[in-house]
């Protein structure tokens, strides 16, 4: 899902750049809390709404090119952004754990985060980061995430209870795609013996095992899920949605600095993301302006073809950032039911709505019809 940096030696000079990236551009805005934001409205402002930044602002994003980094990229290219004085840079780390550090020191104020038990292990320990608002869940019925079977097994499953017995391709354990798993199964009406899980960590590999015959099921994602229907390795079985209808799979997390102490740099972040989610909504759920979303989509992640990203199940976003939160718990409590947790989280604390529901107050709730 990721285009991590793999060489580990480069990782401490490269943190050591962004604190000092981070650290210049942050010194020129810093709000006192006590003091309250700057969140007046003025329809005469560049945005229409919150006034630009007395300062030109970086915010170091961490992101990886994926799908789900929709609003980001689309926020940058359309001068959300730029219309508060915010220059956006994007960050690469090797893996999900080098991220959160990073994040919690402030040395990158925004990433995006999979719903992992080492993610909640990461809170328990003590990194503090913020999880303020959606970035992807699987639309109804549209599942960018979801149930594939090899074309040898297309005559055998028919409902998910058929899975009994098959060999069963997930990508990691303790995860959100093991979550959804788990959910499967309860949903069919079997137990972790019933099936023959197979560890799988590379998606792409999964299109091989399964036209090989060597898997008969896998939990796949997009764009591969699409690809892999169109080159006959496997075919889309049912839809996540079916059993895990608001599973949380991404979020989008933010350093506990970025979010307390420079909140009217934070408040327009938010806005910008916001506005580059609707016109994303808008394009692949309302068809407005797709061909414009498409070309941004291409150029910031690895899905290049356009004619692709008309046939795929696009991420889900919600345009007012509204994150599944029951589910996230929910996750949570599975993970520790099965011991993938060590120590407390105060999910309540974790989980912080407050820029994202403020932003929504200034810029309108999005129009869904």
């Amino acid at each position: 899902m990721a285009k991590w940096i793999k060489s580990g030696w480069l990782i401490p000079l490269f943190l050591l750049m962004l604190i000092i990236s981070a650290c210049s551009a942050k010194e020129t805005v810093k709000v006192d809390p006590t003091k309250g934001v700057d969140d007046e409205v003025n329809t005469e402002n560049p945005s229409g709404d919150l006034s630009p930044l007395e300062k030109k602002t970086k915010v170091i994003i961490a992101e990886d090119g994926a799908a789900s980094g929709a609003g980001f990229y689309i926020a940058k290219e359309k001068g959300y952004f730029e219309d508060y004085n915010i220059e956006v840079e994007f960050a690469q780390f090797a893996n999900s754990d080098d991220m959160l550090p990073a994040l919690a020191a402030g040395e990158v104020d925004i990433a995006g985060g999979v719903s992992t038990a080492s993610f909640f292990n990461a809170i328990a320990q003590g990194i503090d980061v913020k999880i303020i608002a959606d970035k992807g869940h699987n639309n109804p019925g549209k599942s960018y995430f979801t149930f594939v079977i090899g074309n040898h097994m297309v005559d055998e499953i028919k409902d998910y209870s058929d899975m009994k017995g098959k060999k069963i391709a997930v990508s990691s354990l303790y995860s959100i795609d093991w979550y959804i798993y788990v959910e499967m199964l309860k949903h069919a009406g079997l137990t972790e013996d019933d099936v023959e899980f197979v560890l799988m960590a590379d998606f792409g590999s999964m299109l091989g095992a399964i036209d090989a015959g060597t898997i008969d099921v896998a939990l796949n994602i997009e764009p591969l899920i699409t690809q892999g229907v169109e080159n006959g390795f496997h075919e889309r079985f049912g839809d996540a949605t079916d059993y895990a209808p608001e599973s949380q799979i991404a979020m989008v997390l933010g350093s506990p600095q970025f979010m307390a102490e420079e909140q009217d740099i934070s408040l327009r972040f938010m806005a910008a993301y916001l506005k580059g989610v609707r016109d994303y909504n808008d394009a692949f759920i309302k068809g407005i302006d797709k061909d414009e979303i498409i070309e941004i989509m291409t150029m910031h992640t690895a899905l290049k073809d356009p004619a692709v990203w008309e046939k795929v199940n696009v991420t889900g976003l919600d345009p007012d950032g509204k994150m599944f939160i029951d589910d996230i718990e929910k996750q949570f409590n599975v993970y520790k039911e099965n011991d993938a947790i060590r120590g407390d989280v105060d999910l309540d604390k974790a989980i912080d709505t407050t820029i994202t529901e403020k932003a929504v107050e200034i810029i309108g709730e999005y129009d869904r019809d």
